[in-house]
């Protein structure tokens, strides 16, 4: 066995590997891009080396780089994790000239099946059958509209070279396929550099099954069973389960021969997954594809199997033979596992930046979490949206599910929305128990996904927290320390506080707040409350007609956008913006401007400030530049809607904004002064 290694990631997976190494007494190195500087994994780690900029190309997408670190870093091993060069052949490659070990499968493995139009060839020859479709070199598009043509529609084309749902349109008709065709190539060269694609019968009601492999460099191999990974948006996995439910065990055992012939046909000798795709209608199963890497989903496996995959990599990295045959395993249980991003799913899953300014991980019989992040961690616009992963295992599935939900639940992450609300309501949906597809998230929400909180509730509850922390950073009642609050009412003693609290759509909630003997009379609009509430640190506890219910509350101080409250509740995670009374006054003043016209420049969606190209006081014309900002690995100008004055500059160049940030305020200006 190495005695070092180095792992070529970030974010949860370089985590969940570091634990891993340490644990069999590895000596670990982390990498780090100047936006990972101060992340977990690098603290995880027992050195670090710093890759290159921030840019996925200019650090962890660097094979040079890495084999470089590893070497001043005195590492025998490279374990590349999944995602980046995890099935890099540059990487390999590198490795071998470097004398270093690249945990993984060979090359030529990895060179076989990373062209799903040879990974089919392959299937094919060795007897697995694949979804009926063309997977040819000729790439002219005649031809591929004729293959089409013959498949029939509904027509899947994918990019040979794909992965994570890109380069993927379903075509219903023959009228729409040359369009359709065009932006996947455009997608697939600019993702993957290859613009090839293939054609496959759409299926209408598919599951997504996949098989775990395991082998040695000594020619064995074992299959580690089946999961199951049919919740899916956008074709990217959501919540994922060993073993697949309502599988009958004749399809079951079908998948496990058909993995372990694929794997067979190209020797291979690491930790891979092969996946299918399985028609509920008909009861047939097609290969799909070979990802020769961990996968995201693993934990389920290692759950149910109780196996560590990261530690049999890497043994068998070693030149280990597996100490076990396939007689010697078997499943134990259920285990489910959910994916948290930062998004909104409430926003049409927008993606979200910021500093999380409140983090606790859950705990629980049978809870695991995999995460790459801590009370403090930045979430940036450069990598991949996945903060963590959420994982219970029962002895049966209902019992995982419900583990699971809960533990969703009880997890707190603030600073920026994510889809823990929404998470926990697909397990908890009806539809769970039921036959799994790839379209159990349309069928769910058919009018798309909503907290199921009560927003008066919260609402109220950020009001009353204002109040209560007030009180207690003055050490007094809260009516001699209101500071910017606004005290209304008799002099009787029967006053209330006015707190004022913009969500994110801009809109002000005007809050009452009245003390009530040992409680608090709230009124949010129409709605009124009667509700004793305790503070202990960051958990404010409301008691509602006998029931209590816990908020986590954190403050964010901006340098431009003011203070923000972010509460997590039961269900969902909210944001407001505290005003005083003359934030409010200048904020109806703005308002008439802006209904004249309209004076602020708003991001447009999360990202990085990288150029301000204007200062107050500045004088501009309608289309001038004001503002750059790099989000979703694009470039956006951002102009003057009108002719002005730059009268408030809200943003500088690094800042991580959110979408309908306020980034500029304009002043107009009179007829005169335009001329």
């Amino acid at each position: 066995m190495f005695e070092t290694l180095l792992i070529a990631n970030r974010g949860e997976i370089a985590c969940r590997i570091a634990r891993t190494a340490r644990r069999m007494g590895l000596r670990t190195v982390a990498v780090y891009s100047d936006a990972d500087r101060e992340a977990l994994h690098v603290a995880l780690c027992d050195t670090a080396v710093r890759i290159g900029a921030p840019e996925a190309a200019r650090s962890y997408l660097d094979a040079t780089a890495i084999v470089a670190a590893a070497r001043a870093a005195g590492a025998q091993a490279i374990h590349p994790g999944y995602g980046f060069l995890s099935e890099s052949l540059a990487l390999i490659d590198a490795c071998e000239a470097a004398g270093l070990i690249f945990v993984g499968p060979s090359r030529d493995a990895i060179q076989r099946m990373g062209s799903k139009i040879e990974s089919k060839r392959i299937a094919l020859d060795a007897g697995v059958p694949v979804v009926p479709g063309y997977h040819a070199d000729d790439q002219d598009p005649a031809v591929l509209q004729a293959a089409a043509d013959g498949i029939g529609y509904p027509v899947l084309i994918k990019a040979s070279a794909g992965g994570g749902g890109k380069g993927m349109r379903v075509v219903r008709s023959a009228a729409e396929f040359a369009a359709a065709l065009a932006t996947v190539r455009r997608e697939a060269k600019a993702s993957f550099g290859d613009d090839r694609v293939l054609l496959e019968r759409y299926l209408d009601e598919p599951r997504h099954l996949e098989v775990q492999l395991l082998g040695d460099k000594h020619g064995h191999l074992v299959h580690l069973f089946e999961r199951e990974c049919s919740i899916q948006r956008n074709h990217q996995k959501v919540i994922e389960e060993a073993p697949a439910p309502h599988l009958p065990p004749a399809v079951r055992e079908t998948l496990f021969a058909h993995a372990l012939t694929m794997g067979r046909a190209i020797g291979y000798d690491s930790t891979g997954t092969i996946e299918f795709i399985h028609d509920s209608r008909s009861g047939d199963s097609f290969f799909l594809e070979m990802n020769t890497r961990l996968q995201v989903e693993h934990p389920v496996t290692e759950l149910t199997v109780g196996i560590d995959l990261v530690e049999w990599q890497l043994r068998v990295a070693a030149g280990e033979p597996l100490g076990f045959a396939q007689p010697d395993l078997s499943q134990r249980g259920c285990a489910i596992e959910a994916r948290v991003c930062a998004e909104n799913p409430a926003a049409g899953f927008a993606p979200e930046i910021g500093a999380l300014i409140g983090y606790h991980e859950p705990r629980g019989e049978g809870v695991r979490v995999d995460s790459g992040v801590r009370s403090g961690s930045q979430v940036t616009p450069y990598y991949d949206s996945m903060l963590a992963k959420v994982i219970a295992h029962a002895d049966d599935r209902p019992t995982a599910a419900r583990r699971l939900a809960a533990a969703l639940d009880d997890t707190v992450l603030l600073g920026v929305h994510s889809n823990l609300g929404f998470l926990a309501d697909l397990l908890r949906h009806d539809h769970f128990a039921q036959v799994l597809s790839t379209h159990y998230i349309e069928r769910a929400f058919p009018a798309g996904w909503q907290p199921r909180a009560d927003e008066g509730l919260a609402i109220a509850a950020a009001a009353v927290h204002g109040v209560l922390t007030q009180q207690a950073a003055a050490g007094r009642s809260a009516w001699q320390s209101l500071g910017a609050w606004r005290a209304t009412g008799a002099g009787s003693g029967t006053g209330s506080t006015q707190v004022l609290l913009e969500d994110e759509q801009r809109c002000v909630h005007e809050v009452s707040v009245s003390p009530q003997g040992d409680s608090w009379r709230v009124h949010v609009g129409d709605l009124e409350l009667n509700l004793a509430a305790t503070l202990v640190g960051d958990t404010l506890a409301l008691q509602r007609d006998g029931l209590t219910v816990r908020f986590t509350v954190a403050l964010e101080q901006h340098a431009t956008q003011g203070e923000r409250v972010w509460l997590a509740g039961p269900g969902s995670t909210w944001a407001w913006r505290r005003l005083d009374r003359w934030q409010r006054a200048l904020k109806g003043a703005a308002g008439a401007d802006d209904e004249r016209g309209g004076n602020r420049l708003l991001a447009p969606m999360p990202g990085l400030v990288t150029q301000v190209q204007i200062s107050v006081g500045m004088t501009v014309n309608a289309g001038d530049t004001l503002v750059q900002m790099e989000a979703m690995k694009m470039v956006h100008t951002l102009s003057a809607p009108a002719a002005g004055r730059v009268s408030e500059l809200r943003c500088r160049v690094g800042d991580a904004v959110r979408g309908g940030d306020v980034l500029v305020i304009m002043e107009a200006m009179e007829s005169e002064e335009k001329q």
